[in-house]
């Protein structure tokens, strides 16, 4: 916990519940007094921002108007303590609002993925612990704005927005042309890699997405970038960025390759392989480790090195 500065921007690092540990949420100073992020809803976490505020010589009262990288709980929690202006992207809307009819609808979409992907009937009850999370946001808050590719952030000349869907499908970053200053969210980490998340899509009955496809794709968008230093969601900064996706794409690839392996053996559905990959933790974090094993799938039938073996009561089973 605590603050650190840099040229206009002072980070302020407050504790979460989660196992990735704090969060990083920034003030940046331009024509209004701007939050990047607004951390995660528990009292000690309340506490830190409003003492970080203050060290940094501010009341929170002096905030103007909040910018979001994306809707996940530890990013928006504390934003229903603000009656300032908020922008995002669209995404963000429905959780911010706590949209109970897209949230009924997000329960469904995962109680027929987790079908589709062959968790056992007795855990499909698995996709209503997703929502535990929930109380970690907001529920009244609303989208002032909606920020898309290319616009430049609203009260905050010279900084522009990327869209980096992948971690969550509303993810965005913000890039500082002049000094090559990039506000990162979870887009990369330094310590630890992005999770890929699958999240409903925005339209009920849509497509779903591909999101470590989407993710690959938006690490391409970043990597030739002149970027100096990111400033991140969670950890320290990142100053040689483009080494460290490198890493994380040759990381990512061997993941994949390890999966093709075992489904060369014998098809297999994508829980099952979920278990083999995290016997330890898939009951506990069903949604992080069946995110990250479709995402390995995604990635495994783009390449054409795996397919449909065939389709049981609904159940997908591949092979290589």
């Amino acid at each position: 916990m605590g603050i650190k500065k840099y040229d206009k921007i002072i980070k302020i690092t407050v504790p979460t519940p989660f196992p990735i540990g704090d969060v990083n949420t920034y003030l940046v100073k331009g024509d209004r007094l701007t939050l990047i992020d607004a951390g995660i809803n528990t009292p000690e976490a309340r506490a830190a921002f409003q003492l970080g505020v203050a060290e940094a010589g501010y009341k929170v009262s002096d905030i103007e108007q909040v910018i979001l990288t994306h809707h996940h709980p530890d990013h928006i929690g504390l934003l229903d303590d603000f009656d300032v202006d908020i922008y995002g992207h669209s995404y963000c809307g429905n959780w911010i609002s706590y949209n109970e009819s897209f949230l009924n609808w997000r329960r469904e979409f995962f109680i027929d993925l987790f079908r589709a992907l062959g968790v056992p009937q007795e855990m499909i009850q698995l996709a209503n612990n997703l929502d535990n999370t929930l109380k970690f946001g907001c529920e009244k808050s609303v989208l002032t704005g909606e920020l898309k590719e290319g616009d430049e952030l609203p009260a905050l000349p010279g900084w522009h927005v990327l869209e980096t869907p992948g971690h969550a499908q509303s993810h965005l970053v913000f890039y500082r042309e002049k000094d090559g200053c990039l506000l990162a969210g979870d887009h990369v980490l330094k310590s630890v890699s992005s999770n890929p998340l699958l999240e409903p899509p925005s339209v009920r009955g849509a497509e779903r997405s591909k999101p470590l496809l989407q993710y690959n794709n938006s690490l391409r968008k970043i990597m030739y970038m002149d970027i100096q230093q990111a400033l991140t969601g969670h950890g320290n900064d990142i100053k040689s960025i483009h080494s460290l996706i490198e890493r994380r794409f040759a990381r990512q690839h061997d993941r994949a390759m390890f999966i093709l392996s075992m489904l060369k053996e014998k098809p297999m559905t994508i829980f099952e392989v979920c278990t083999k990959l995290f016997p330890e933790i898939y009951i506990k974090e069903t949604g992080l480790t069946l995110s990250e094993t479709t995402g390995q799938f995604d990635y495994l039938l783009e390449r054409g090195d795996i397919q449909v073996e065939t389709i049981e009561n609904g159940v997908i089973y591949y092979r290589g």
